[in-house]
């Protein structure tokens, strides 16, 4: 792995980030940050000191026009890859904007090499009380967490239910499998539903599972938060959201905690993966 800092890393992920801000307001792209992205924002204006990435949501209603314009946007230095583009290694539920002057490879069961990333998730609906949210919740949980143990490394220090758990899933072979065309199916099920036609909606993806489904006027109109030097847009309601993801949010987690959940087996910031290919 080639040497870097963690200051270098944050600014690639901030310029990435102003990008991307800058392209949504100039094509009516509504999002809102997410997660720890959103806590940094409001609890340290900026990044959470000890993490290292940044995870934006779209309304599902932009999100295939993202897709669309990205595609045609001519620009070279970031792309957007989902489940529906064409790049046949590419096995997330969810969207990812790439910085193509970067080399990344996580520790998943494909070592997938790409750049740095921001990760684009789709708020979507999901009903209009919390029984119907729940029960729709479900049906697409089920599908993601099959992929994602297909998908997913198997790693030191996890439970090891959880990895055994992982390595029989990934016995099914792929050609029964088929985990592309499910991954498009759920796509495609997972943003049937508007997100400004419900009551509840949420990120059905994130790592707060249904913590992350609630009341749509918990995220209201985007509004802009501070984060670093620049701005970004996140949920109008910060301490409800918050609340709802981390409890008591503005306490800050025990020493050992503090730490990037982050498993890289490549990073250089110098080099594009594109020229490694």
């Amino acid at each position: 792995m080639t040497s870097f800092t963690d200051i270098e890393l944050k600014q690639k992920l901030l310029e990435m980030m102003k990008w991307f801000h800058s392209f949504c307001l100039k094509n009516g792209i509504r999002y809102y940050v997410l997660g720890g992205t959103m806590l940094g924002a409001v609890r340290h204006h900026g990044f959470i000191p000890w993490d290292d990435d940044i995870d934006v949501g779209v309304v599902c209603e932009d999100y295939l026009k993202l897709n669309n314009l990205m595609a045609n946007s001519g620009q070279t230095k970031y792309v957007f890859e989902s489940p529906i583009t064409e790049a046949p290694d590419y096995y997330y539920s969810f969207s990812k904007l790439y910085d193509t002057s970067t080399t990344l490879v996580e520790n998943t069961r494909y070592k997938i090499q790409r750049g740095i990333y921001i990760d684009i998730f789709p708020l979507v609906g999901m009903g209009n009380n919390e029984e119907e949210s729940l029960l729709h919740f479900k049906k697409i949980d089920k599908q993601f967490k099959y992929l994602l143990a297909r998908s997913t490394g198997i790693r030191k220090g996890r439970n090891f239910f959880k990895n055994l758990a992982i390595r029989m899933v990934r016995m099914i072979p792929n050609c029964l499998s088929n985990d592309k065309k499910k991954l498009q199916s759920l796509y495609y099920f997972a943003n049937s539903k508007p997100f400004y036609d419900c009551k509840y909606g949420g990120n059905p993806f994130g790592a707060w599972r249904y913590k992350e489904i609630m009341d749509r006027s918990i995220m209201g109109t985007p509004t802009l938060y501070r984060f670093e030097d620049t701005e970004v847009f996140g949920a109008e309601n910060a301490d409800e959201y918050l609340s709802n993801l981390y409890g008591n949010w503005m306490v800050l987690p025990s020493l050992d905690k503090r730490v990037s959940h982050h498993d890289y087996l490549k990073l250089d910031l110098t080099s594009s993966y594109r020229e490694q290919q």
